[in-house]
């Protein structure tokens, strides 16, 4: 089973998830202590299904990052609410302009070489930039947020157990007491001098007429910062690889551009950014004919419900103008995720400027993509690629 978190499994992983789908929807893997659900009807209930279903890991006896979305209700509610005033359809529909301006940024720099590693160069700073400026912390702090970003992605390994998982754990609280020391300093200027920032709204806001604590917004500032950034990145890198695989769809797109909406939901489904997250059995449950009992922990496997024939015509086919396309790579129910209007907006921009400055995408290695450092996210780590600028 350690092959299912092998480089080559999780490059492709979708031949296995059709094999568990057929054979064991629901698969107990006691070596490493825990269930994987894989058919849609299966993921999407457990996504939703609070009272068998906890976010929280201290339901399975492990630690539980102080992040809102390993909280369950009525905590998660309040903090929830509290983070969602900073992604309302009107905050993200203002960051349109400052957006179209770093992808342009952005794309200046590599344009005229007519080549680029798309992770470094462009789909890993963009919406970094975006976070940075809307929590109001300078991106000159990039090369520290994106060592911190990494260390928080190889959580992922702990799931694995032995020397990598205690590595994982050891990183992990060193860069949390760092995030610590750095957030203090720039919530008393804040606490000073109050700006117009997610920061500053952090640092004066209240639950229940208490203010949070630091220990409160740093969890916010870690999730923010990962949240915020992976899965766009991921988007943004899954798309364009998506497209030189399927060089018929690359042109339909630059056909039809009012079609990249619909081509975005179903790079989401077809290469789901995240794989699969955690959840802790609160009770026996029942599935499949089998018992989980109360106390296990379970991974729902959103990337492979997102490819159950089940739900999804032709499934393993990369179809842009699929519609409706009931994809799950946000999550489901009071978990979804918060940033998906954000990643959304940001892809569109960004793949739409891609498109319309560049043609001829060719991958420019033979070596096979590594996948990124964590477990549970699905895109290349490098991408590097070949174009010509367009005319």
């Amino acid at each position: 089973m350690t092959e299912l978190f092998s480089v080559a499994m999780r490059r492709n992983p979708y031949p296995f998830y059709e094999q568990m789908r057929n054979n064991s929807p629901l698969l107990h893997v006691p070596a490493l202590k825990l269930w994987m659900i894989f058919d849609y009807a299966g993921v999407k209930w457990a996504l939703n299904d609070h009272d068998a279903f906890s976010s929280s890991m201290s339901t399975v006896n492990r630690r539980n990052p102080a992040w809102f979305f390993f909280f369950d209700p009525p905590l998660h509610t309040k903090l929830r609410a509290l983070i969602m005033r900073a992604f309302t359809p009107g905050v993200v529909a203002n960051l349109d302009p400052r957006i179209r301006e770093l992808s342009r940024d952005l794309l200046d720099q590599t344009i005229e070489r007519g080549e680029m590693d798309l992770p470094a160069d462009f789909s890993v700073p963009l919406p970094m930039m975006v976070i940075a400026e809307m929590l109001g912390v300078p991106f000159s702090d990039r090369p520290r947020f994106k060592r911190w970003c990494d260390v928080i992605l190889r959580l992922s390994y702990t799931i694995s157990g032995g020397e990598g998982s205690a590595a994982a754990s050891a990183d992990f609280a060193a860069v949390t007491g760092e995030m610590a020391d750095y957030l203090a300093g720039l919530l008393a200027g804040r606490r000073q001098s109050p700006k117009d920032d997610l920061l500053t709204r952090l640092a004066t806001a209240e639950v229940d007429g208490e203010g949070l604590t630091e220990k409160d917004i740093l969890g916010f500032f870690q999730l923010l910062l990962v949240a915020g950034t992976e899965t766009t990145t991921n988007l943004i890198n899954n798309a364009v690889l998506s497209f030189i695989e399927n060089p018929d769809q690359l042109a339909r797109v630059r056909a039809e551009s009012a079609l990249l909406p619909l081509a975005i939901e179903e790079v989401l489904r077809y290469r789901t950014p995240v794989q699969w997250v955690f959840r802790g059995t609160r009770r026996d449950v029942e599935a499949h004919g089998q018992t989980i009992p109360a106390g296990q922990l379970v991974l729902p496997m959103i990337g492979s419900a997102n490819h159950d024939p089940r739900q999804f015509r032709d499934a393993g086919r990369f179809d842009i103008a699929r519609d409706p396309n009931p994809h799950i790579a946000f999550g489901h129910g009071i978990h979804f995720c918060l940033g998906a209007a954000l990643s959304r907006l940001e892809a569109r921009i960004a793949l739409s400027d891609l498109l319309a400055r560049a043609t001829g995408f060719t991958l420019a290695s033979e070596e096979p993509w590594e996948p990124r450092h964590a477990l549970h996210v699905h895109g290349p780590a490098r991408l590097p690629i070949r174009f010509e600028r367009a005319v």
